[in-house]
């Protein structure tokens, strides 16, 4: 299962009804941030949820209104009791951006890793998640992040026997583990059928639309994409900014073949999101508009 919560849905400034950008996951016990905008602790707060789980923290690009909340997010984990190492993933100068940012947070009872982008595209494996980065286009280096949970197939009684599996190590194989077993080597595709369909999230925000986030969002259950400009009129504005425009985001969905859309990271002039939506569900109909604290549980297919 995964559950996953839109924090705030606002660009460039928050609102008395919208804070700004962030994403929070939820799986096994650990939490993970995409990007920490103001007011990113409040609405934590606010949905009910915990800082001390959070593991990890994914920041898209260097913009303040895509990091402005981070001191007060590090402060509220600290207070938490939270003593476990914390790992943030971002663009080259990550470290320097955030240890900037740390002079109104200096001491945390935790340590910070760092693992700064310089790809195109990486994949990383952290807490259960699997996670792939893959580069934008923005006026400054903007990632996007495919959050993926990989379910294993199921326990194959036959293929255990045919491969001479002795029955007291068949749980543990199952669970994962590569043992050592007179002299061979027994590792758990031995007991195992094909993998089966596991959960995918794909999150993209501030960039214009190409190719790269199509591939990622391929097979996603669920893709978060900007949608800056609701007017078809905008259009002009959202290249010369490099952002999107709601049918925009739409067509990347289509195109992906996603199993729902949310639109967030709204420009602070577009009040009413939902008035523009028509046009974006006759180009992707299971399309919404994202709210702040907005969520989704999603679970594993039988």
């Amino acid at each position: 299962m995964l559950d996953i919560c839109l924090l705030g849905t606002g660009g460039m400034m928050p609102l008395p009804y919208r804070w700004l950008t962030s994403l929070m996951a939820r799986h096994n016990g650990s939490s993970l941030l995409v990007d920490c905008g103001e007011g990113t602790q409040i609405a934590i707060r606010e949905k009910g949820w915990s800082f001390k789980p959070i593991d990890t923290i994914c920041i898209t690009h260097f913009h303040g209104d895509h990091i402005s909340g981070l001191p007060g997010i590090l402060l509220a984990m600290g207070n938490s009791d939270r003593t476990e190492d914390l790992t943030m993933v971002g663009p080259r100068g990550l470290e320097k951006v955030v240890n900037s940012l740390r002079v109104i947070a200096p001491e945390l009872p935790f340590k910070i890793k760092f693992i700064e982008l310089t790809q195109p595209q990486e994949r990383l494996e952290l807490n259960g998640f699997t996670i792939d980065a893959f580069k934008v286009n923005h006026k400054i280096t903007c990632y996007g992040y495919s959050l993926s949970i990989p379910r294993a197939g199921m326990f194959d009684v036959g293929k255990a026997q045919a491969n001479d599996i002795p029955k007291l190590l068949w749980s543990r194989l199952q669970k994962g583990e590569t043992l050592e077993y007179e002299g061979r080597t027994l590792t758990p595709d031995m007991v195992l059928g094909a993998p089966r369909k596991g959960l995918k999230v794909t999150y993209t925000t501030d960039t214009r639309p190409v190719q790269s986030i199509i591939d990622n969002a391929i097979g996603s259950d669920l893709f978060i994409c900007e949608g800056m400009y609701g007017e078809k009129s905008d259009v002009n504005n959202a290249v010369k900014y490099k952002h999107m425009t709601f049918e925009e985001a739409g067509e990347l969905a289509r195109a992906a073949g996603v199993g729902e859309l949310w639109l967030t990271h709204y420009s602070p002039a577009l009040n009413y999101p939902e008035n523009f939506m028509d046009d974006v569900r006759r180009i992707f109909p299971n399309a919404i508009a994202g709210k702040d604290k907005m969520s989704a549980e999603l679970s594993f297919e039988d």
